[in-house]
């Protein structure tokens, strides 16, 4: 007999609209399958045979995290097939900070109805996410949780796991005075400090969809642009230079992440000027009137991604990530000093 509970479904919960959900995902689902990933979804555990033949000591690594209030947005858009590339980034570009190669990936939605449509398309970013990552999508949770948030709403977080030879992970304790610091362009706010954005702007849904000058395009398009997913530059990155620390510029911005890459006793001292800040930034500043310490406390200013390397390896290391596509150039050096960032 098939799975069907009248009284469940006059409580607000329609186990039905769950299995035509996973129905219309498992494409999606498909689409990111990698060497290793074992079984389809619908099972109890997501499984993955990691290949550790080549490692002496395989570590592995996690991490999990959310879009935040970024997804506001997504709802006031009626866009939902982009978030779940945010939420992959934002899991998988932290665990490249430790030098590991994220293999899978599960993500949970938890909504106050649960419209199949609208969940197949949310997963449809996450796939996207996971190729761009290289890594499979193993499972997931969608939860529909009436009388606890709006019918029309939902949240959305992920877990990634990756794995790394303990004797290639990344060892920040190797920097020294004079190593130079790259930057890795974002793609705009990423998605940290929408708290902040959505004040600034008063968002609704006429302002994000009117045309922006300064930006131009719709604002709404602009604050939705995906997270950048650097994966495969930092792992090619990885095979051709000697990478002494690398941070995600997530919440924070420079000055709360930079510091987590760096030893006791050196900090970061990043040219002002030669940051690329994208116009984004400049019209959050200017319409919120936002000191600059602020925005660089709170954003990742144009930057997503920082790399430190020897002096003598910089160049090296800007040709291999331009190769892999990114738009990656110098902001400063480490110098001898315990205030971990120093902007001028």
């Amino acid at each position: 007999m098939k799975s069907f509970s009248e009284s469940y479904k006059e409580a607000g919960v329609d186990v039905t609209a769950g299995y035509k959900a996973v129905e219309l995902m498992k494409s999606h689902v498909a689409s990111t399958m990698t060497k290793g990933a074992l079984g389809a979804i619908g099972g109890f555990g997501g499984l993955f045979q990691p290949d550790i033949t080549s490692m002496a000591e395989p570590v592995l690594v996690s991490g999990t995290d959310g879009v935040g209030t970024k997804i506001k947005i997504a709802f006031l858009m009626d866009k939902h097939d982009t978030v779940g590339i945010d939420c992959v980034a934002m899991c998988v570009n932290d665990i490249i900070c430790c030098g590991a190669r994220p293999l899978f990936f599960l993500d949970y939605i938890a909504c106050g109805k649960n419209i199949p449509e609208k969940i197949a398309n949310i997963v449809s970013g996450v796939a996207k996410g996971c190729i761009q990552a290289g890594c499979a999508l193993v499972g997931g949770e969608t939860a529909e949780h009436p009388g606890l948030m709006p019918e029309d709403e939902y949240d959305l977080a992920g877990f990634s796991v990756g794995i790394v030879d303990k004797q290639k992970m990344i060892k920040p304790d190797t920097q020294k005075a004079g190593d130079i610091m790259i930057g890795l362009a974002s793609s705009g706010v990423h998605s940290n400090g929408f708290s902040l954005v959505r004040k600034v702007f008063a968002v609704n849904e006429s302002n994000l969809a009117r045309h922006n000058a300064d930006l131009g395009a719709p604002l709404g398009k602009v604050l939705l642009t995906p997270t950048r997913i650097y994966v495969k530059a930092i792992m090619s990155l990885l095979e051709n230079v000697t990478v002494k620390s690398v941070a995600h510029i997530t919440g924070g911005g420079f000055y709360e992440n930079i510091p987590r890459s760096l030893p006791n006793g050196l900090s970061a001292r990043i040219e002002r000027k030669a940051v690329r800040v994208l116009p984004i930034f400049d019209v959050i500043a200017k319409t919120g009137n936002i000191p600059e310490r602020d925005m660089f406390n709170t954003f990742n200013m144009g930057v997503g991604m920082t790399v430190v390397v020897d002096k003598n390896e910089a160049d090296k290391a800007l040709e291999t990530l331009k190769a892999a596509g990114e738009d990656a150039y110098i902001i400063g050096e480490l110098v001898q000093s315990g205030e971990g960032v120093i902007i001028e």
